[in-house]
């Protein structure tokens, strides 16, 4: 553990004028209030933050950091308050503690809403201020570094995997390239450790047999660019078990397989030298196509640049060399830091390097819970990147196989929620188009179009995702609104009672609902019944569909008795004179296996067995209804069905269907375009058939017919 001259020594060598006596007491304030407190490990508790401020003086951060991370966990664990921290240090860094602060007093539902919930926090801090991700990074490293003193393994577990899914790609985005590799190997180490000591042990033999290969090749790249005049720095290294570990698994190939094991750089004074150096290279050494990637003229979003080529190289190995000025190798490896060694100050969230952050913060605005976000925010923060220009030039990071509709919602939500087209290289195509590096790609937009819930299947990017189900909801919970407002004021009718919005605000707290509208909606969702909320809105009220059960169960005469010489029900199972209604979701037809389920006010709704509507009645087994179809009854008459169409949009596409559907003695009773592209036409069609079997031939039809992509029959 660092004693306390020696912290402020290592902060006076890169900062002459920090204040001294302010380190100080913050040291001496941590150990005070963390006082007796130990660590899994045995170690004092305030050997934690003290070698997370040394962590950070190797970064050459501001006293701001080194103080706020001597202080990152007083106020959640000790009894140490904001005001104190503010008082003593002042807001500047009081804030920064709060920011840093885990924040984990609030209960939650599980671990993975927990995590959600503290790494929504985190982006919130830290978007005001980055150096609480820069403290917070430095607190996880050194709880990494001490992983193996927790006792029970499934917390050891969790903790790496929450290190390998969330800070290590955070470090990655602030270019801390350096800190990534250490969180990811020590997670690995942690993960899988037969895959991490086998890696070694082969790591080793290779040493061993190769003697000093990294030296000899060092040697020769040295020797051919010696000549050309640029002063430059050749280093080498073996990659890291992690790194060859992931290509084994994205390559699916084993550790024989892999040849480009070793990774050497150049480091070189100017931007002109480093394409120089590569001309040599590549005149020297075959490349090896597709490895060849120029991050300088078109940088990662966390500012990373430099060139990266592969070569059959030196004794004929295959390598892989970065060649970068020394600006660039420190961005690369210290990232955020590199830009404020020497300011003081200057540490808002502004820049290009910081878009990534602002998606990040539209997607935790877009998100409807805590699982959803951090699902989002791992596609936002985990996939390899494609470079694609707008038409005015402007440059668009997007993950790899990222479509046109992702495009359109980088440019901006507005743009994605308009987007009716795409131009692709000044070609129309569809928005499901993978774009690739290069692509120009144009956004055709209309006032009229709204999102459509096909595009999140080819969705890629978190924003966009996020951002089609936010208006999907939207959207979804105006019709349940309408359709729970109805229902209640039949229901309230059918019980003899007059409705109000009004009536249902004393019942909130029975259903816990926050508002009248949630409630409403709710009931328009199906996961509150009309009748619930009647006998709480009237206590004492007995719905007439228990008074007619209670008179069944009484032996009294059954409803429709007086109708037994009307017209015979279709359905067999129900009491005769009930009201039937098919359910608007299957459209169940005679020969499709049926269930009733009973709904107050309607009767009885008949569902296909499969139909996906059911599973809302699972736990109300009491509203089932074992039914049949009525052979005699049904036999002859025209029922409608609903069917997806996928139709090619080419002309006479349109009158082959309706031909098919004629030719096979149906007839079409709606027809609605639910999508249309430049290819293709997504169709809702209802067509009136006798029965399940009718309705199989003019599928069968209509799939062995040119033109017509994909038919299924509908389950909305």
């Amino acid at each position: 553990m660092l004693r306390q001259f020696e912290l402020v020594e290592r902060v006076r060598s890169y900062d002459p004028n920090v204040d001294e006596e302010g380190l100080d007491r913050a040291y001496v304030f941590a150990v005070k209030m963390h006082g007796s407190q130990k660590r899994a490990s045995g170690d004092p508790y305030f050997s934690h933050p003290v070698e997370v401020a040394g962590i950070l003086t190797e970064y050459k951060l501001d006293y701001a950091s080194i103080v706020t991370a001597l202080l990152h966990d007083t106020i959640e664990d000790t009894a140490a308050s904001y005001e104190d921290i503010k008082e003593m240090f002042g807001e500047e860094v009081a804030k920064l503690v709060e920011g840093v602060t885990k924040l984990s007093r609030i209960q939650l539902q599980s671990d993975q809403t927990k995590q959600a919930e503290n790494f929504r926090k985190l982006l919130l801090a830290m978007s005001e201020d980055i150096r609480v991700l820069l403290v917070k990074l430095a607190d996880r490293v050194h709880n990494m570094r001490t992983l193996q003193f927790h006792k029970k393994p499934e917390k050891r577990q969790r903790i790496a995997r929450e290190t390998m899914e969330i800070y290590a790609p955070l470090a990655e985005r602030i270019g801390m390239q350096e800190m990534k590799n250490e969180l990811e190997e020590l997670s690995f180490k942690e993960l899988y450790p037969e895959a991490y000591e086998s890696i070694n042990v082969r790591l080793s033999f290779l040493r061993e047999q190769g003697g000093d290969l990294v030296a000899r090749i060092i040697a020769a790249l040295k020797e051919d660019l010696k000549d050309s005049g640029i002063k430059c720095e050749v280093t080498g290294r073996e990659k890291s078990p992690y790194s060859i570990w992931r290509k084994m698994q994205r390559q699916n190939a084993t550790f024989e397989q892999l040849s480009d094991i070793m990774a050497f750089r150049v480091i070189v004074p100017t931007v002109a030298d480093c394409y120089h150096v590569l001309g040599i290279i590549h005149t020297k050494y075959p490349m090896i196509p597709g490895r060849y990637k120029d991050y300088i003229s078109t940088p990662k979003p966390n500012g990373y640049k430099s060139l990266h080529t592969g070569v059959i190289g030196p004794e004929k190995h295959r390598i892989e060399i970065q060649i970068r000025t020394q600006e660039m190798h420190d961005i690369a490896e210290i990232g955020l830091a590199a830009h404020w060694r020497y300011k003081q100050g200057d540490y808002k969230t502004d820049g290009r390097q910081f878009a990534w952050l602002r998606e990040l913060l539209d997607i935790m605005e877009q998100s409807d819970n805590p699982e959803e976000f951090l699902e989002h925010t791992k596609m936002e923060m985990y996939q390899d990147q494609v470079f694609c220009f707008s038409p005015k030039g402007d440059l668009i990071t997007l993950p790899k196989n990222a479509t046109a509709i992702d495009f359109a919602y980088a440019v901006h939500s507005g743009v994605g929620n308009k987007c009716v087209g795409v131009k692709i290289n000044g070609k129309i195509r569809p928005l499901r188009t993978i774009l690739t590096n290069g692509d120009q790609v144009e956004i055709l937009t209309s006032k009229t179009q709204t999102p459509s819930p096909e595009w999140e299947r080819f969705a890629v990017t978190g924003k966009a995702k996020a951002a089609i189900r936010r208006f999907v909801r939207a959207q979804k919970r105006e019709q349940y609104l309408e359709v729970g407002r109805q229902t209640l004021q039949r229901t309230y009718k059918s019980e003899g009672y007059e409705y109000s919005d009004k009536s249902l605000e004393n019942v909130l707290t029975n259903f816990k609902q926050a508002t009248v509208e949630d409630l409403i909606a709710s009931v328009g969702e199906g996961s509150i019944q009309a009748s619930d909320v009647v006998d709480a809105v009237f206590p004492g009220h007995k719905s007439r569909f228990v008074r007619v059960v209670d008179a069944i169960k009484r032996g009294a005469k059954k409803i429709g008795d007086k109708t037994s010489d009307k017209k015979q029900s279709p359905i067999n199972g129900l009491i005769p004179g009930m009201a039937i209604n098919f359910a608007k979701c299957c459209h169940p037809l005679p020969g499709d296996r049926i269930v009733g389920i009973v709904t107050t006010g309607k009767g009885v709704t008949i569902h296909t067995i499969d139909c996906v509507t059911l599973e809302k009645f699972s736990a109300e087994p009491e509203r089932w209804l074992d039914v049949s179809w009525n052979e005699d009854v049904v036999s002859g008459e025209s029922h409608i069905s609903r069917l997806r169409i996928v139709l090619v949009n080419q002309p006479g596409s349109l009158g082959t269907l309706s031909n098919v559907i004629a030719k096979n003695h149906g007839n079409i009773a709606n027809l609605n375009i639910l999508e249309r592209t430049p290819s293709f036409f997504d169709l809702s069609v209802d067509i009136e058939v006798q029965d399940v079997r009718h309705l199989s031939d003019i599928m069968a039809a209509l799939r062995a017919s040119p033109g017509i992509s994909s038919v299924r029959r509908a389950q909305d």
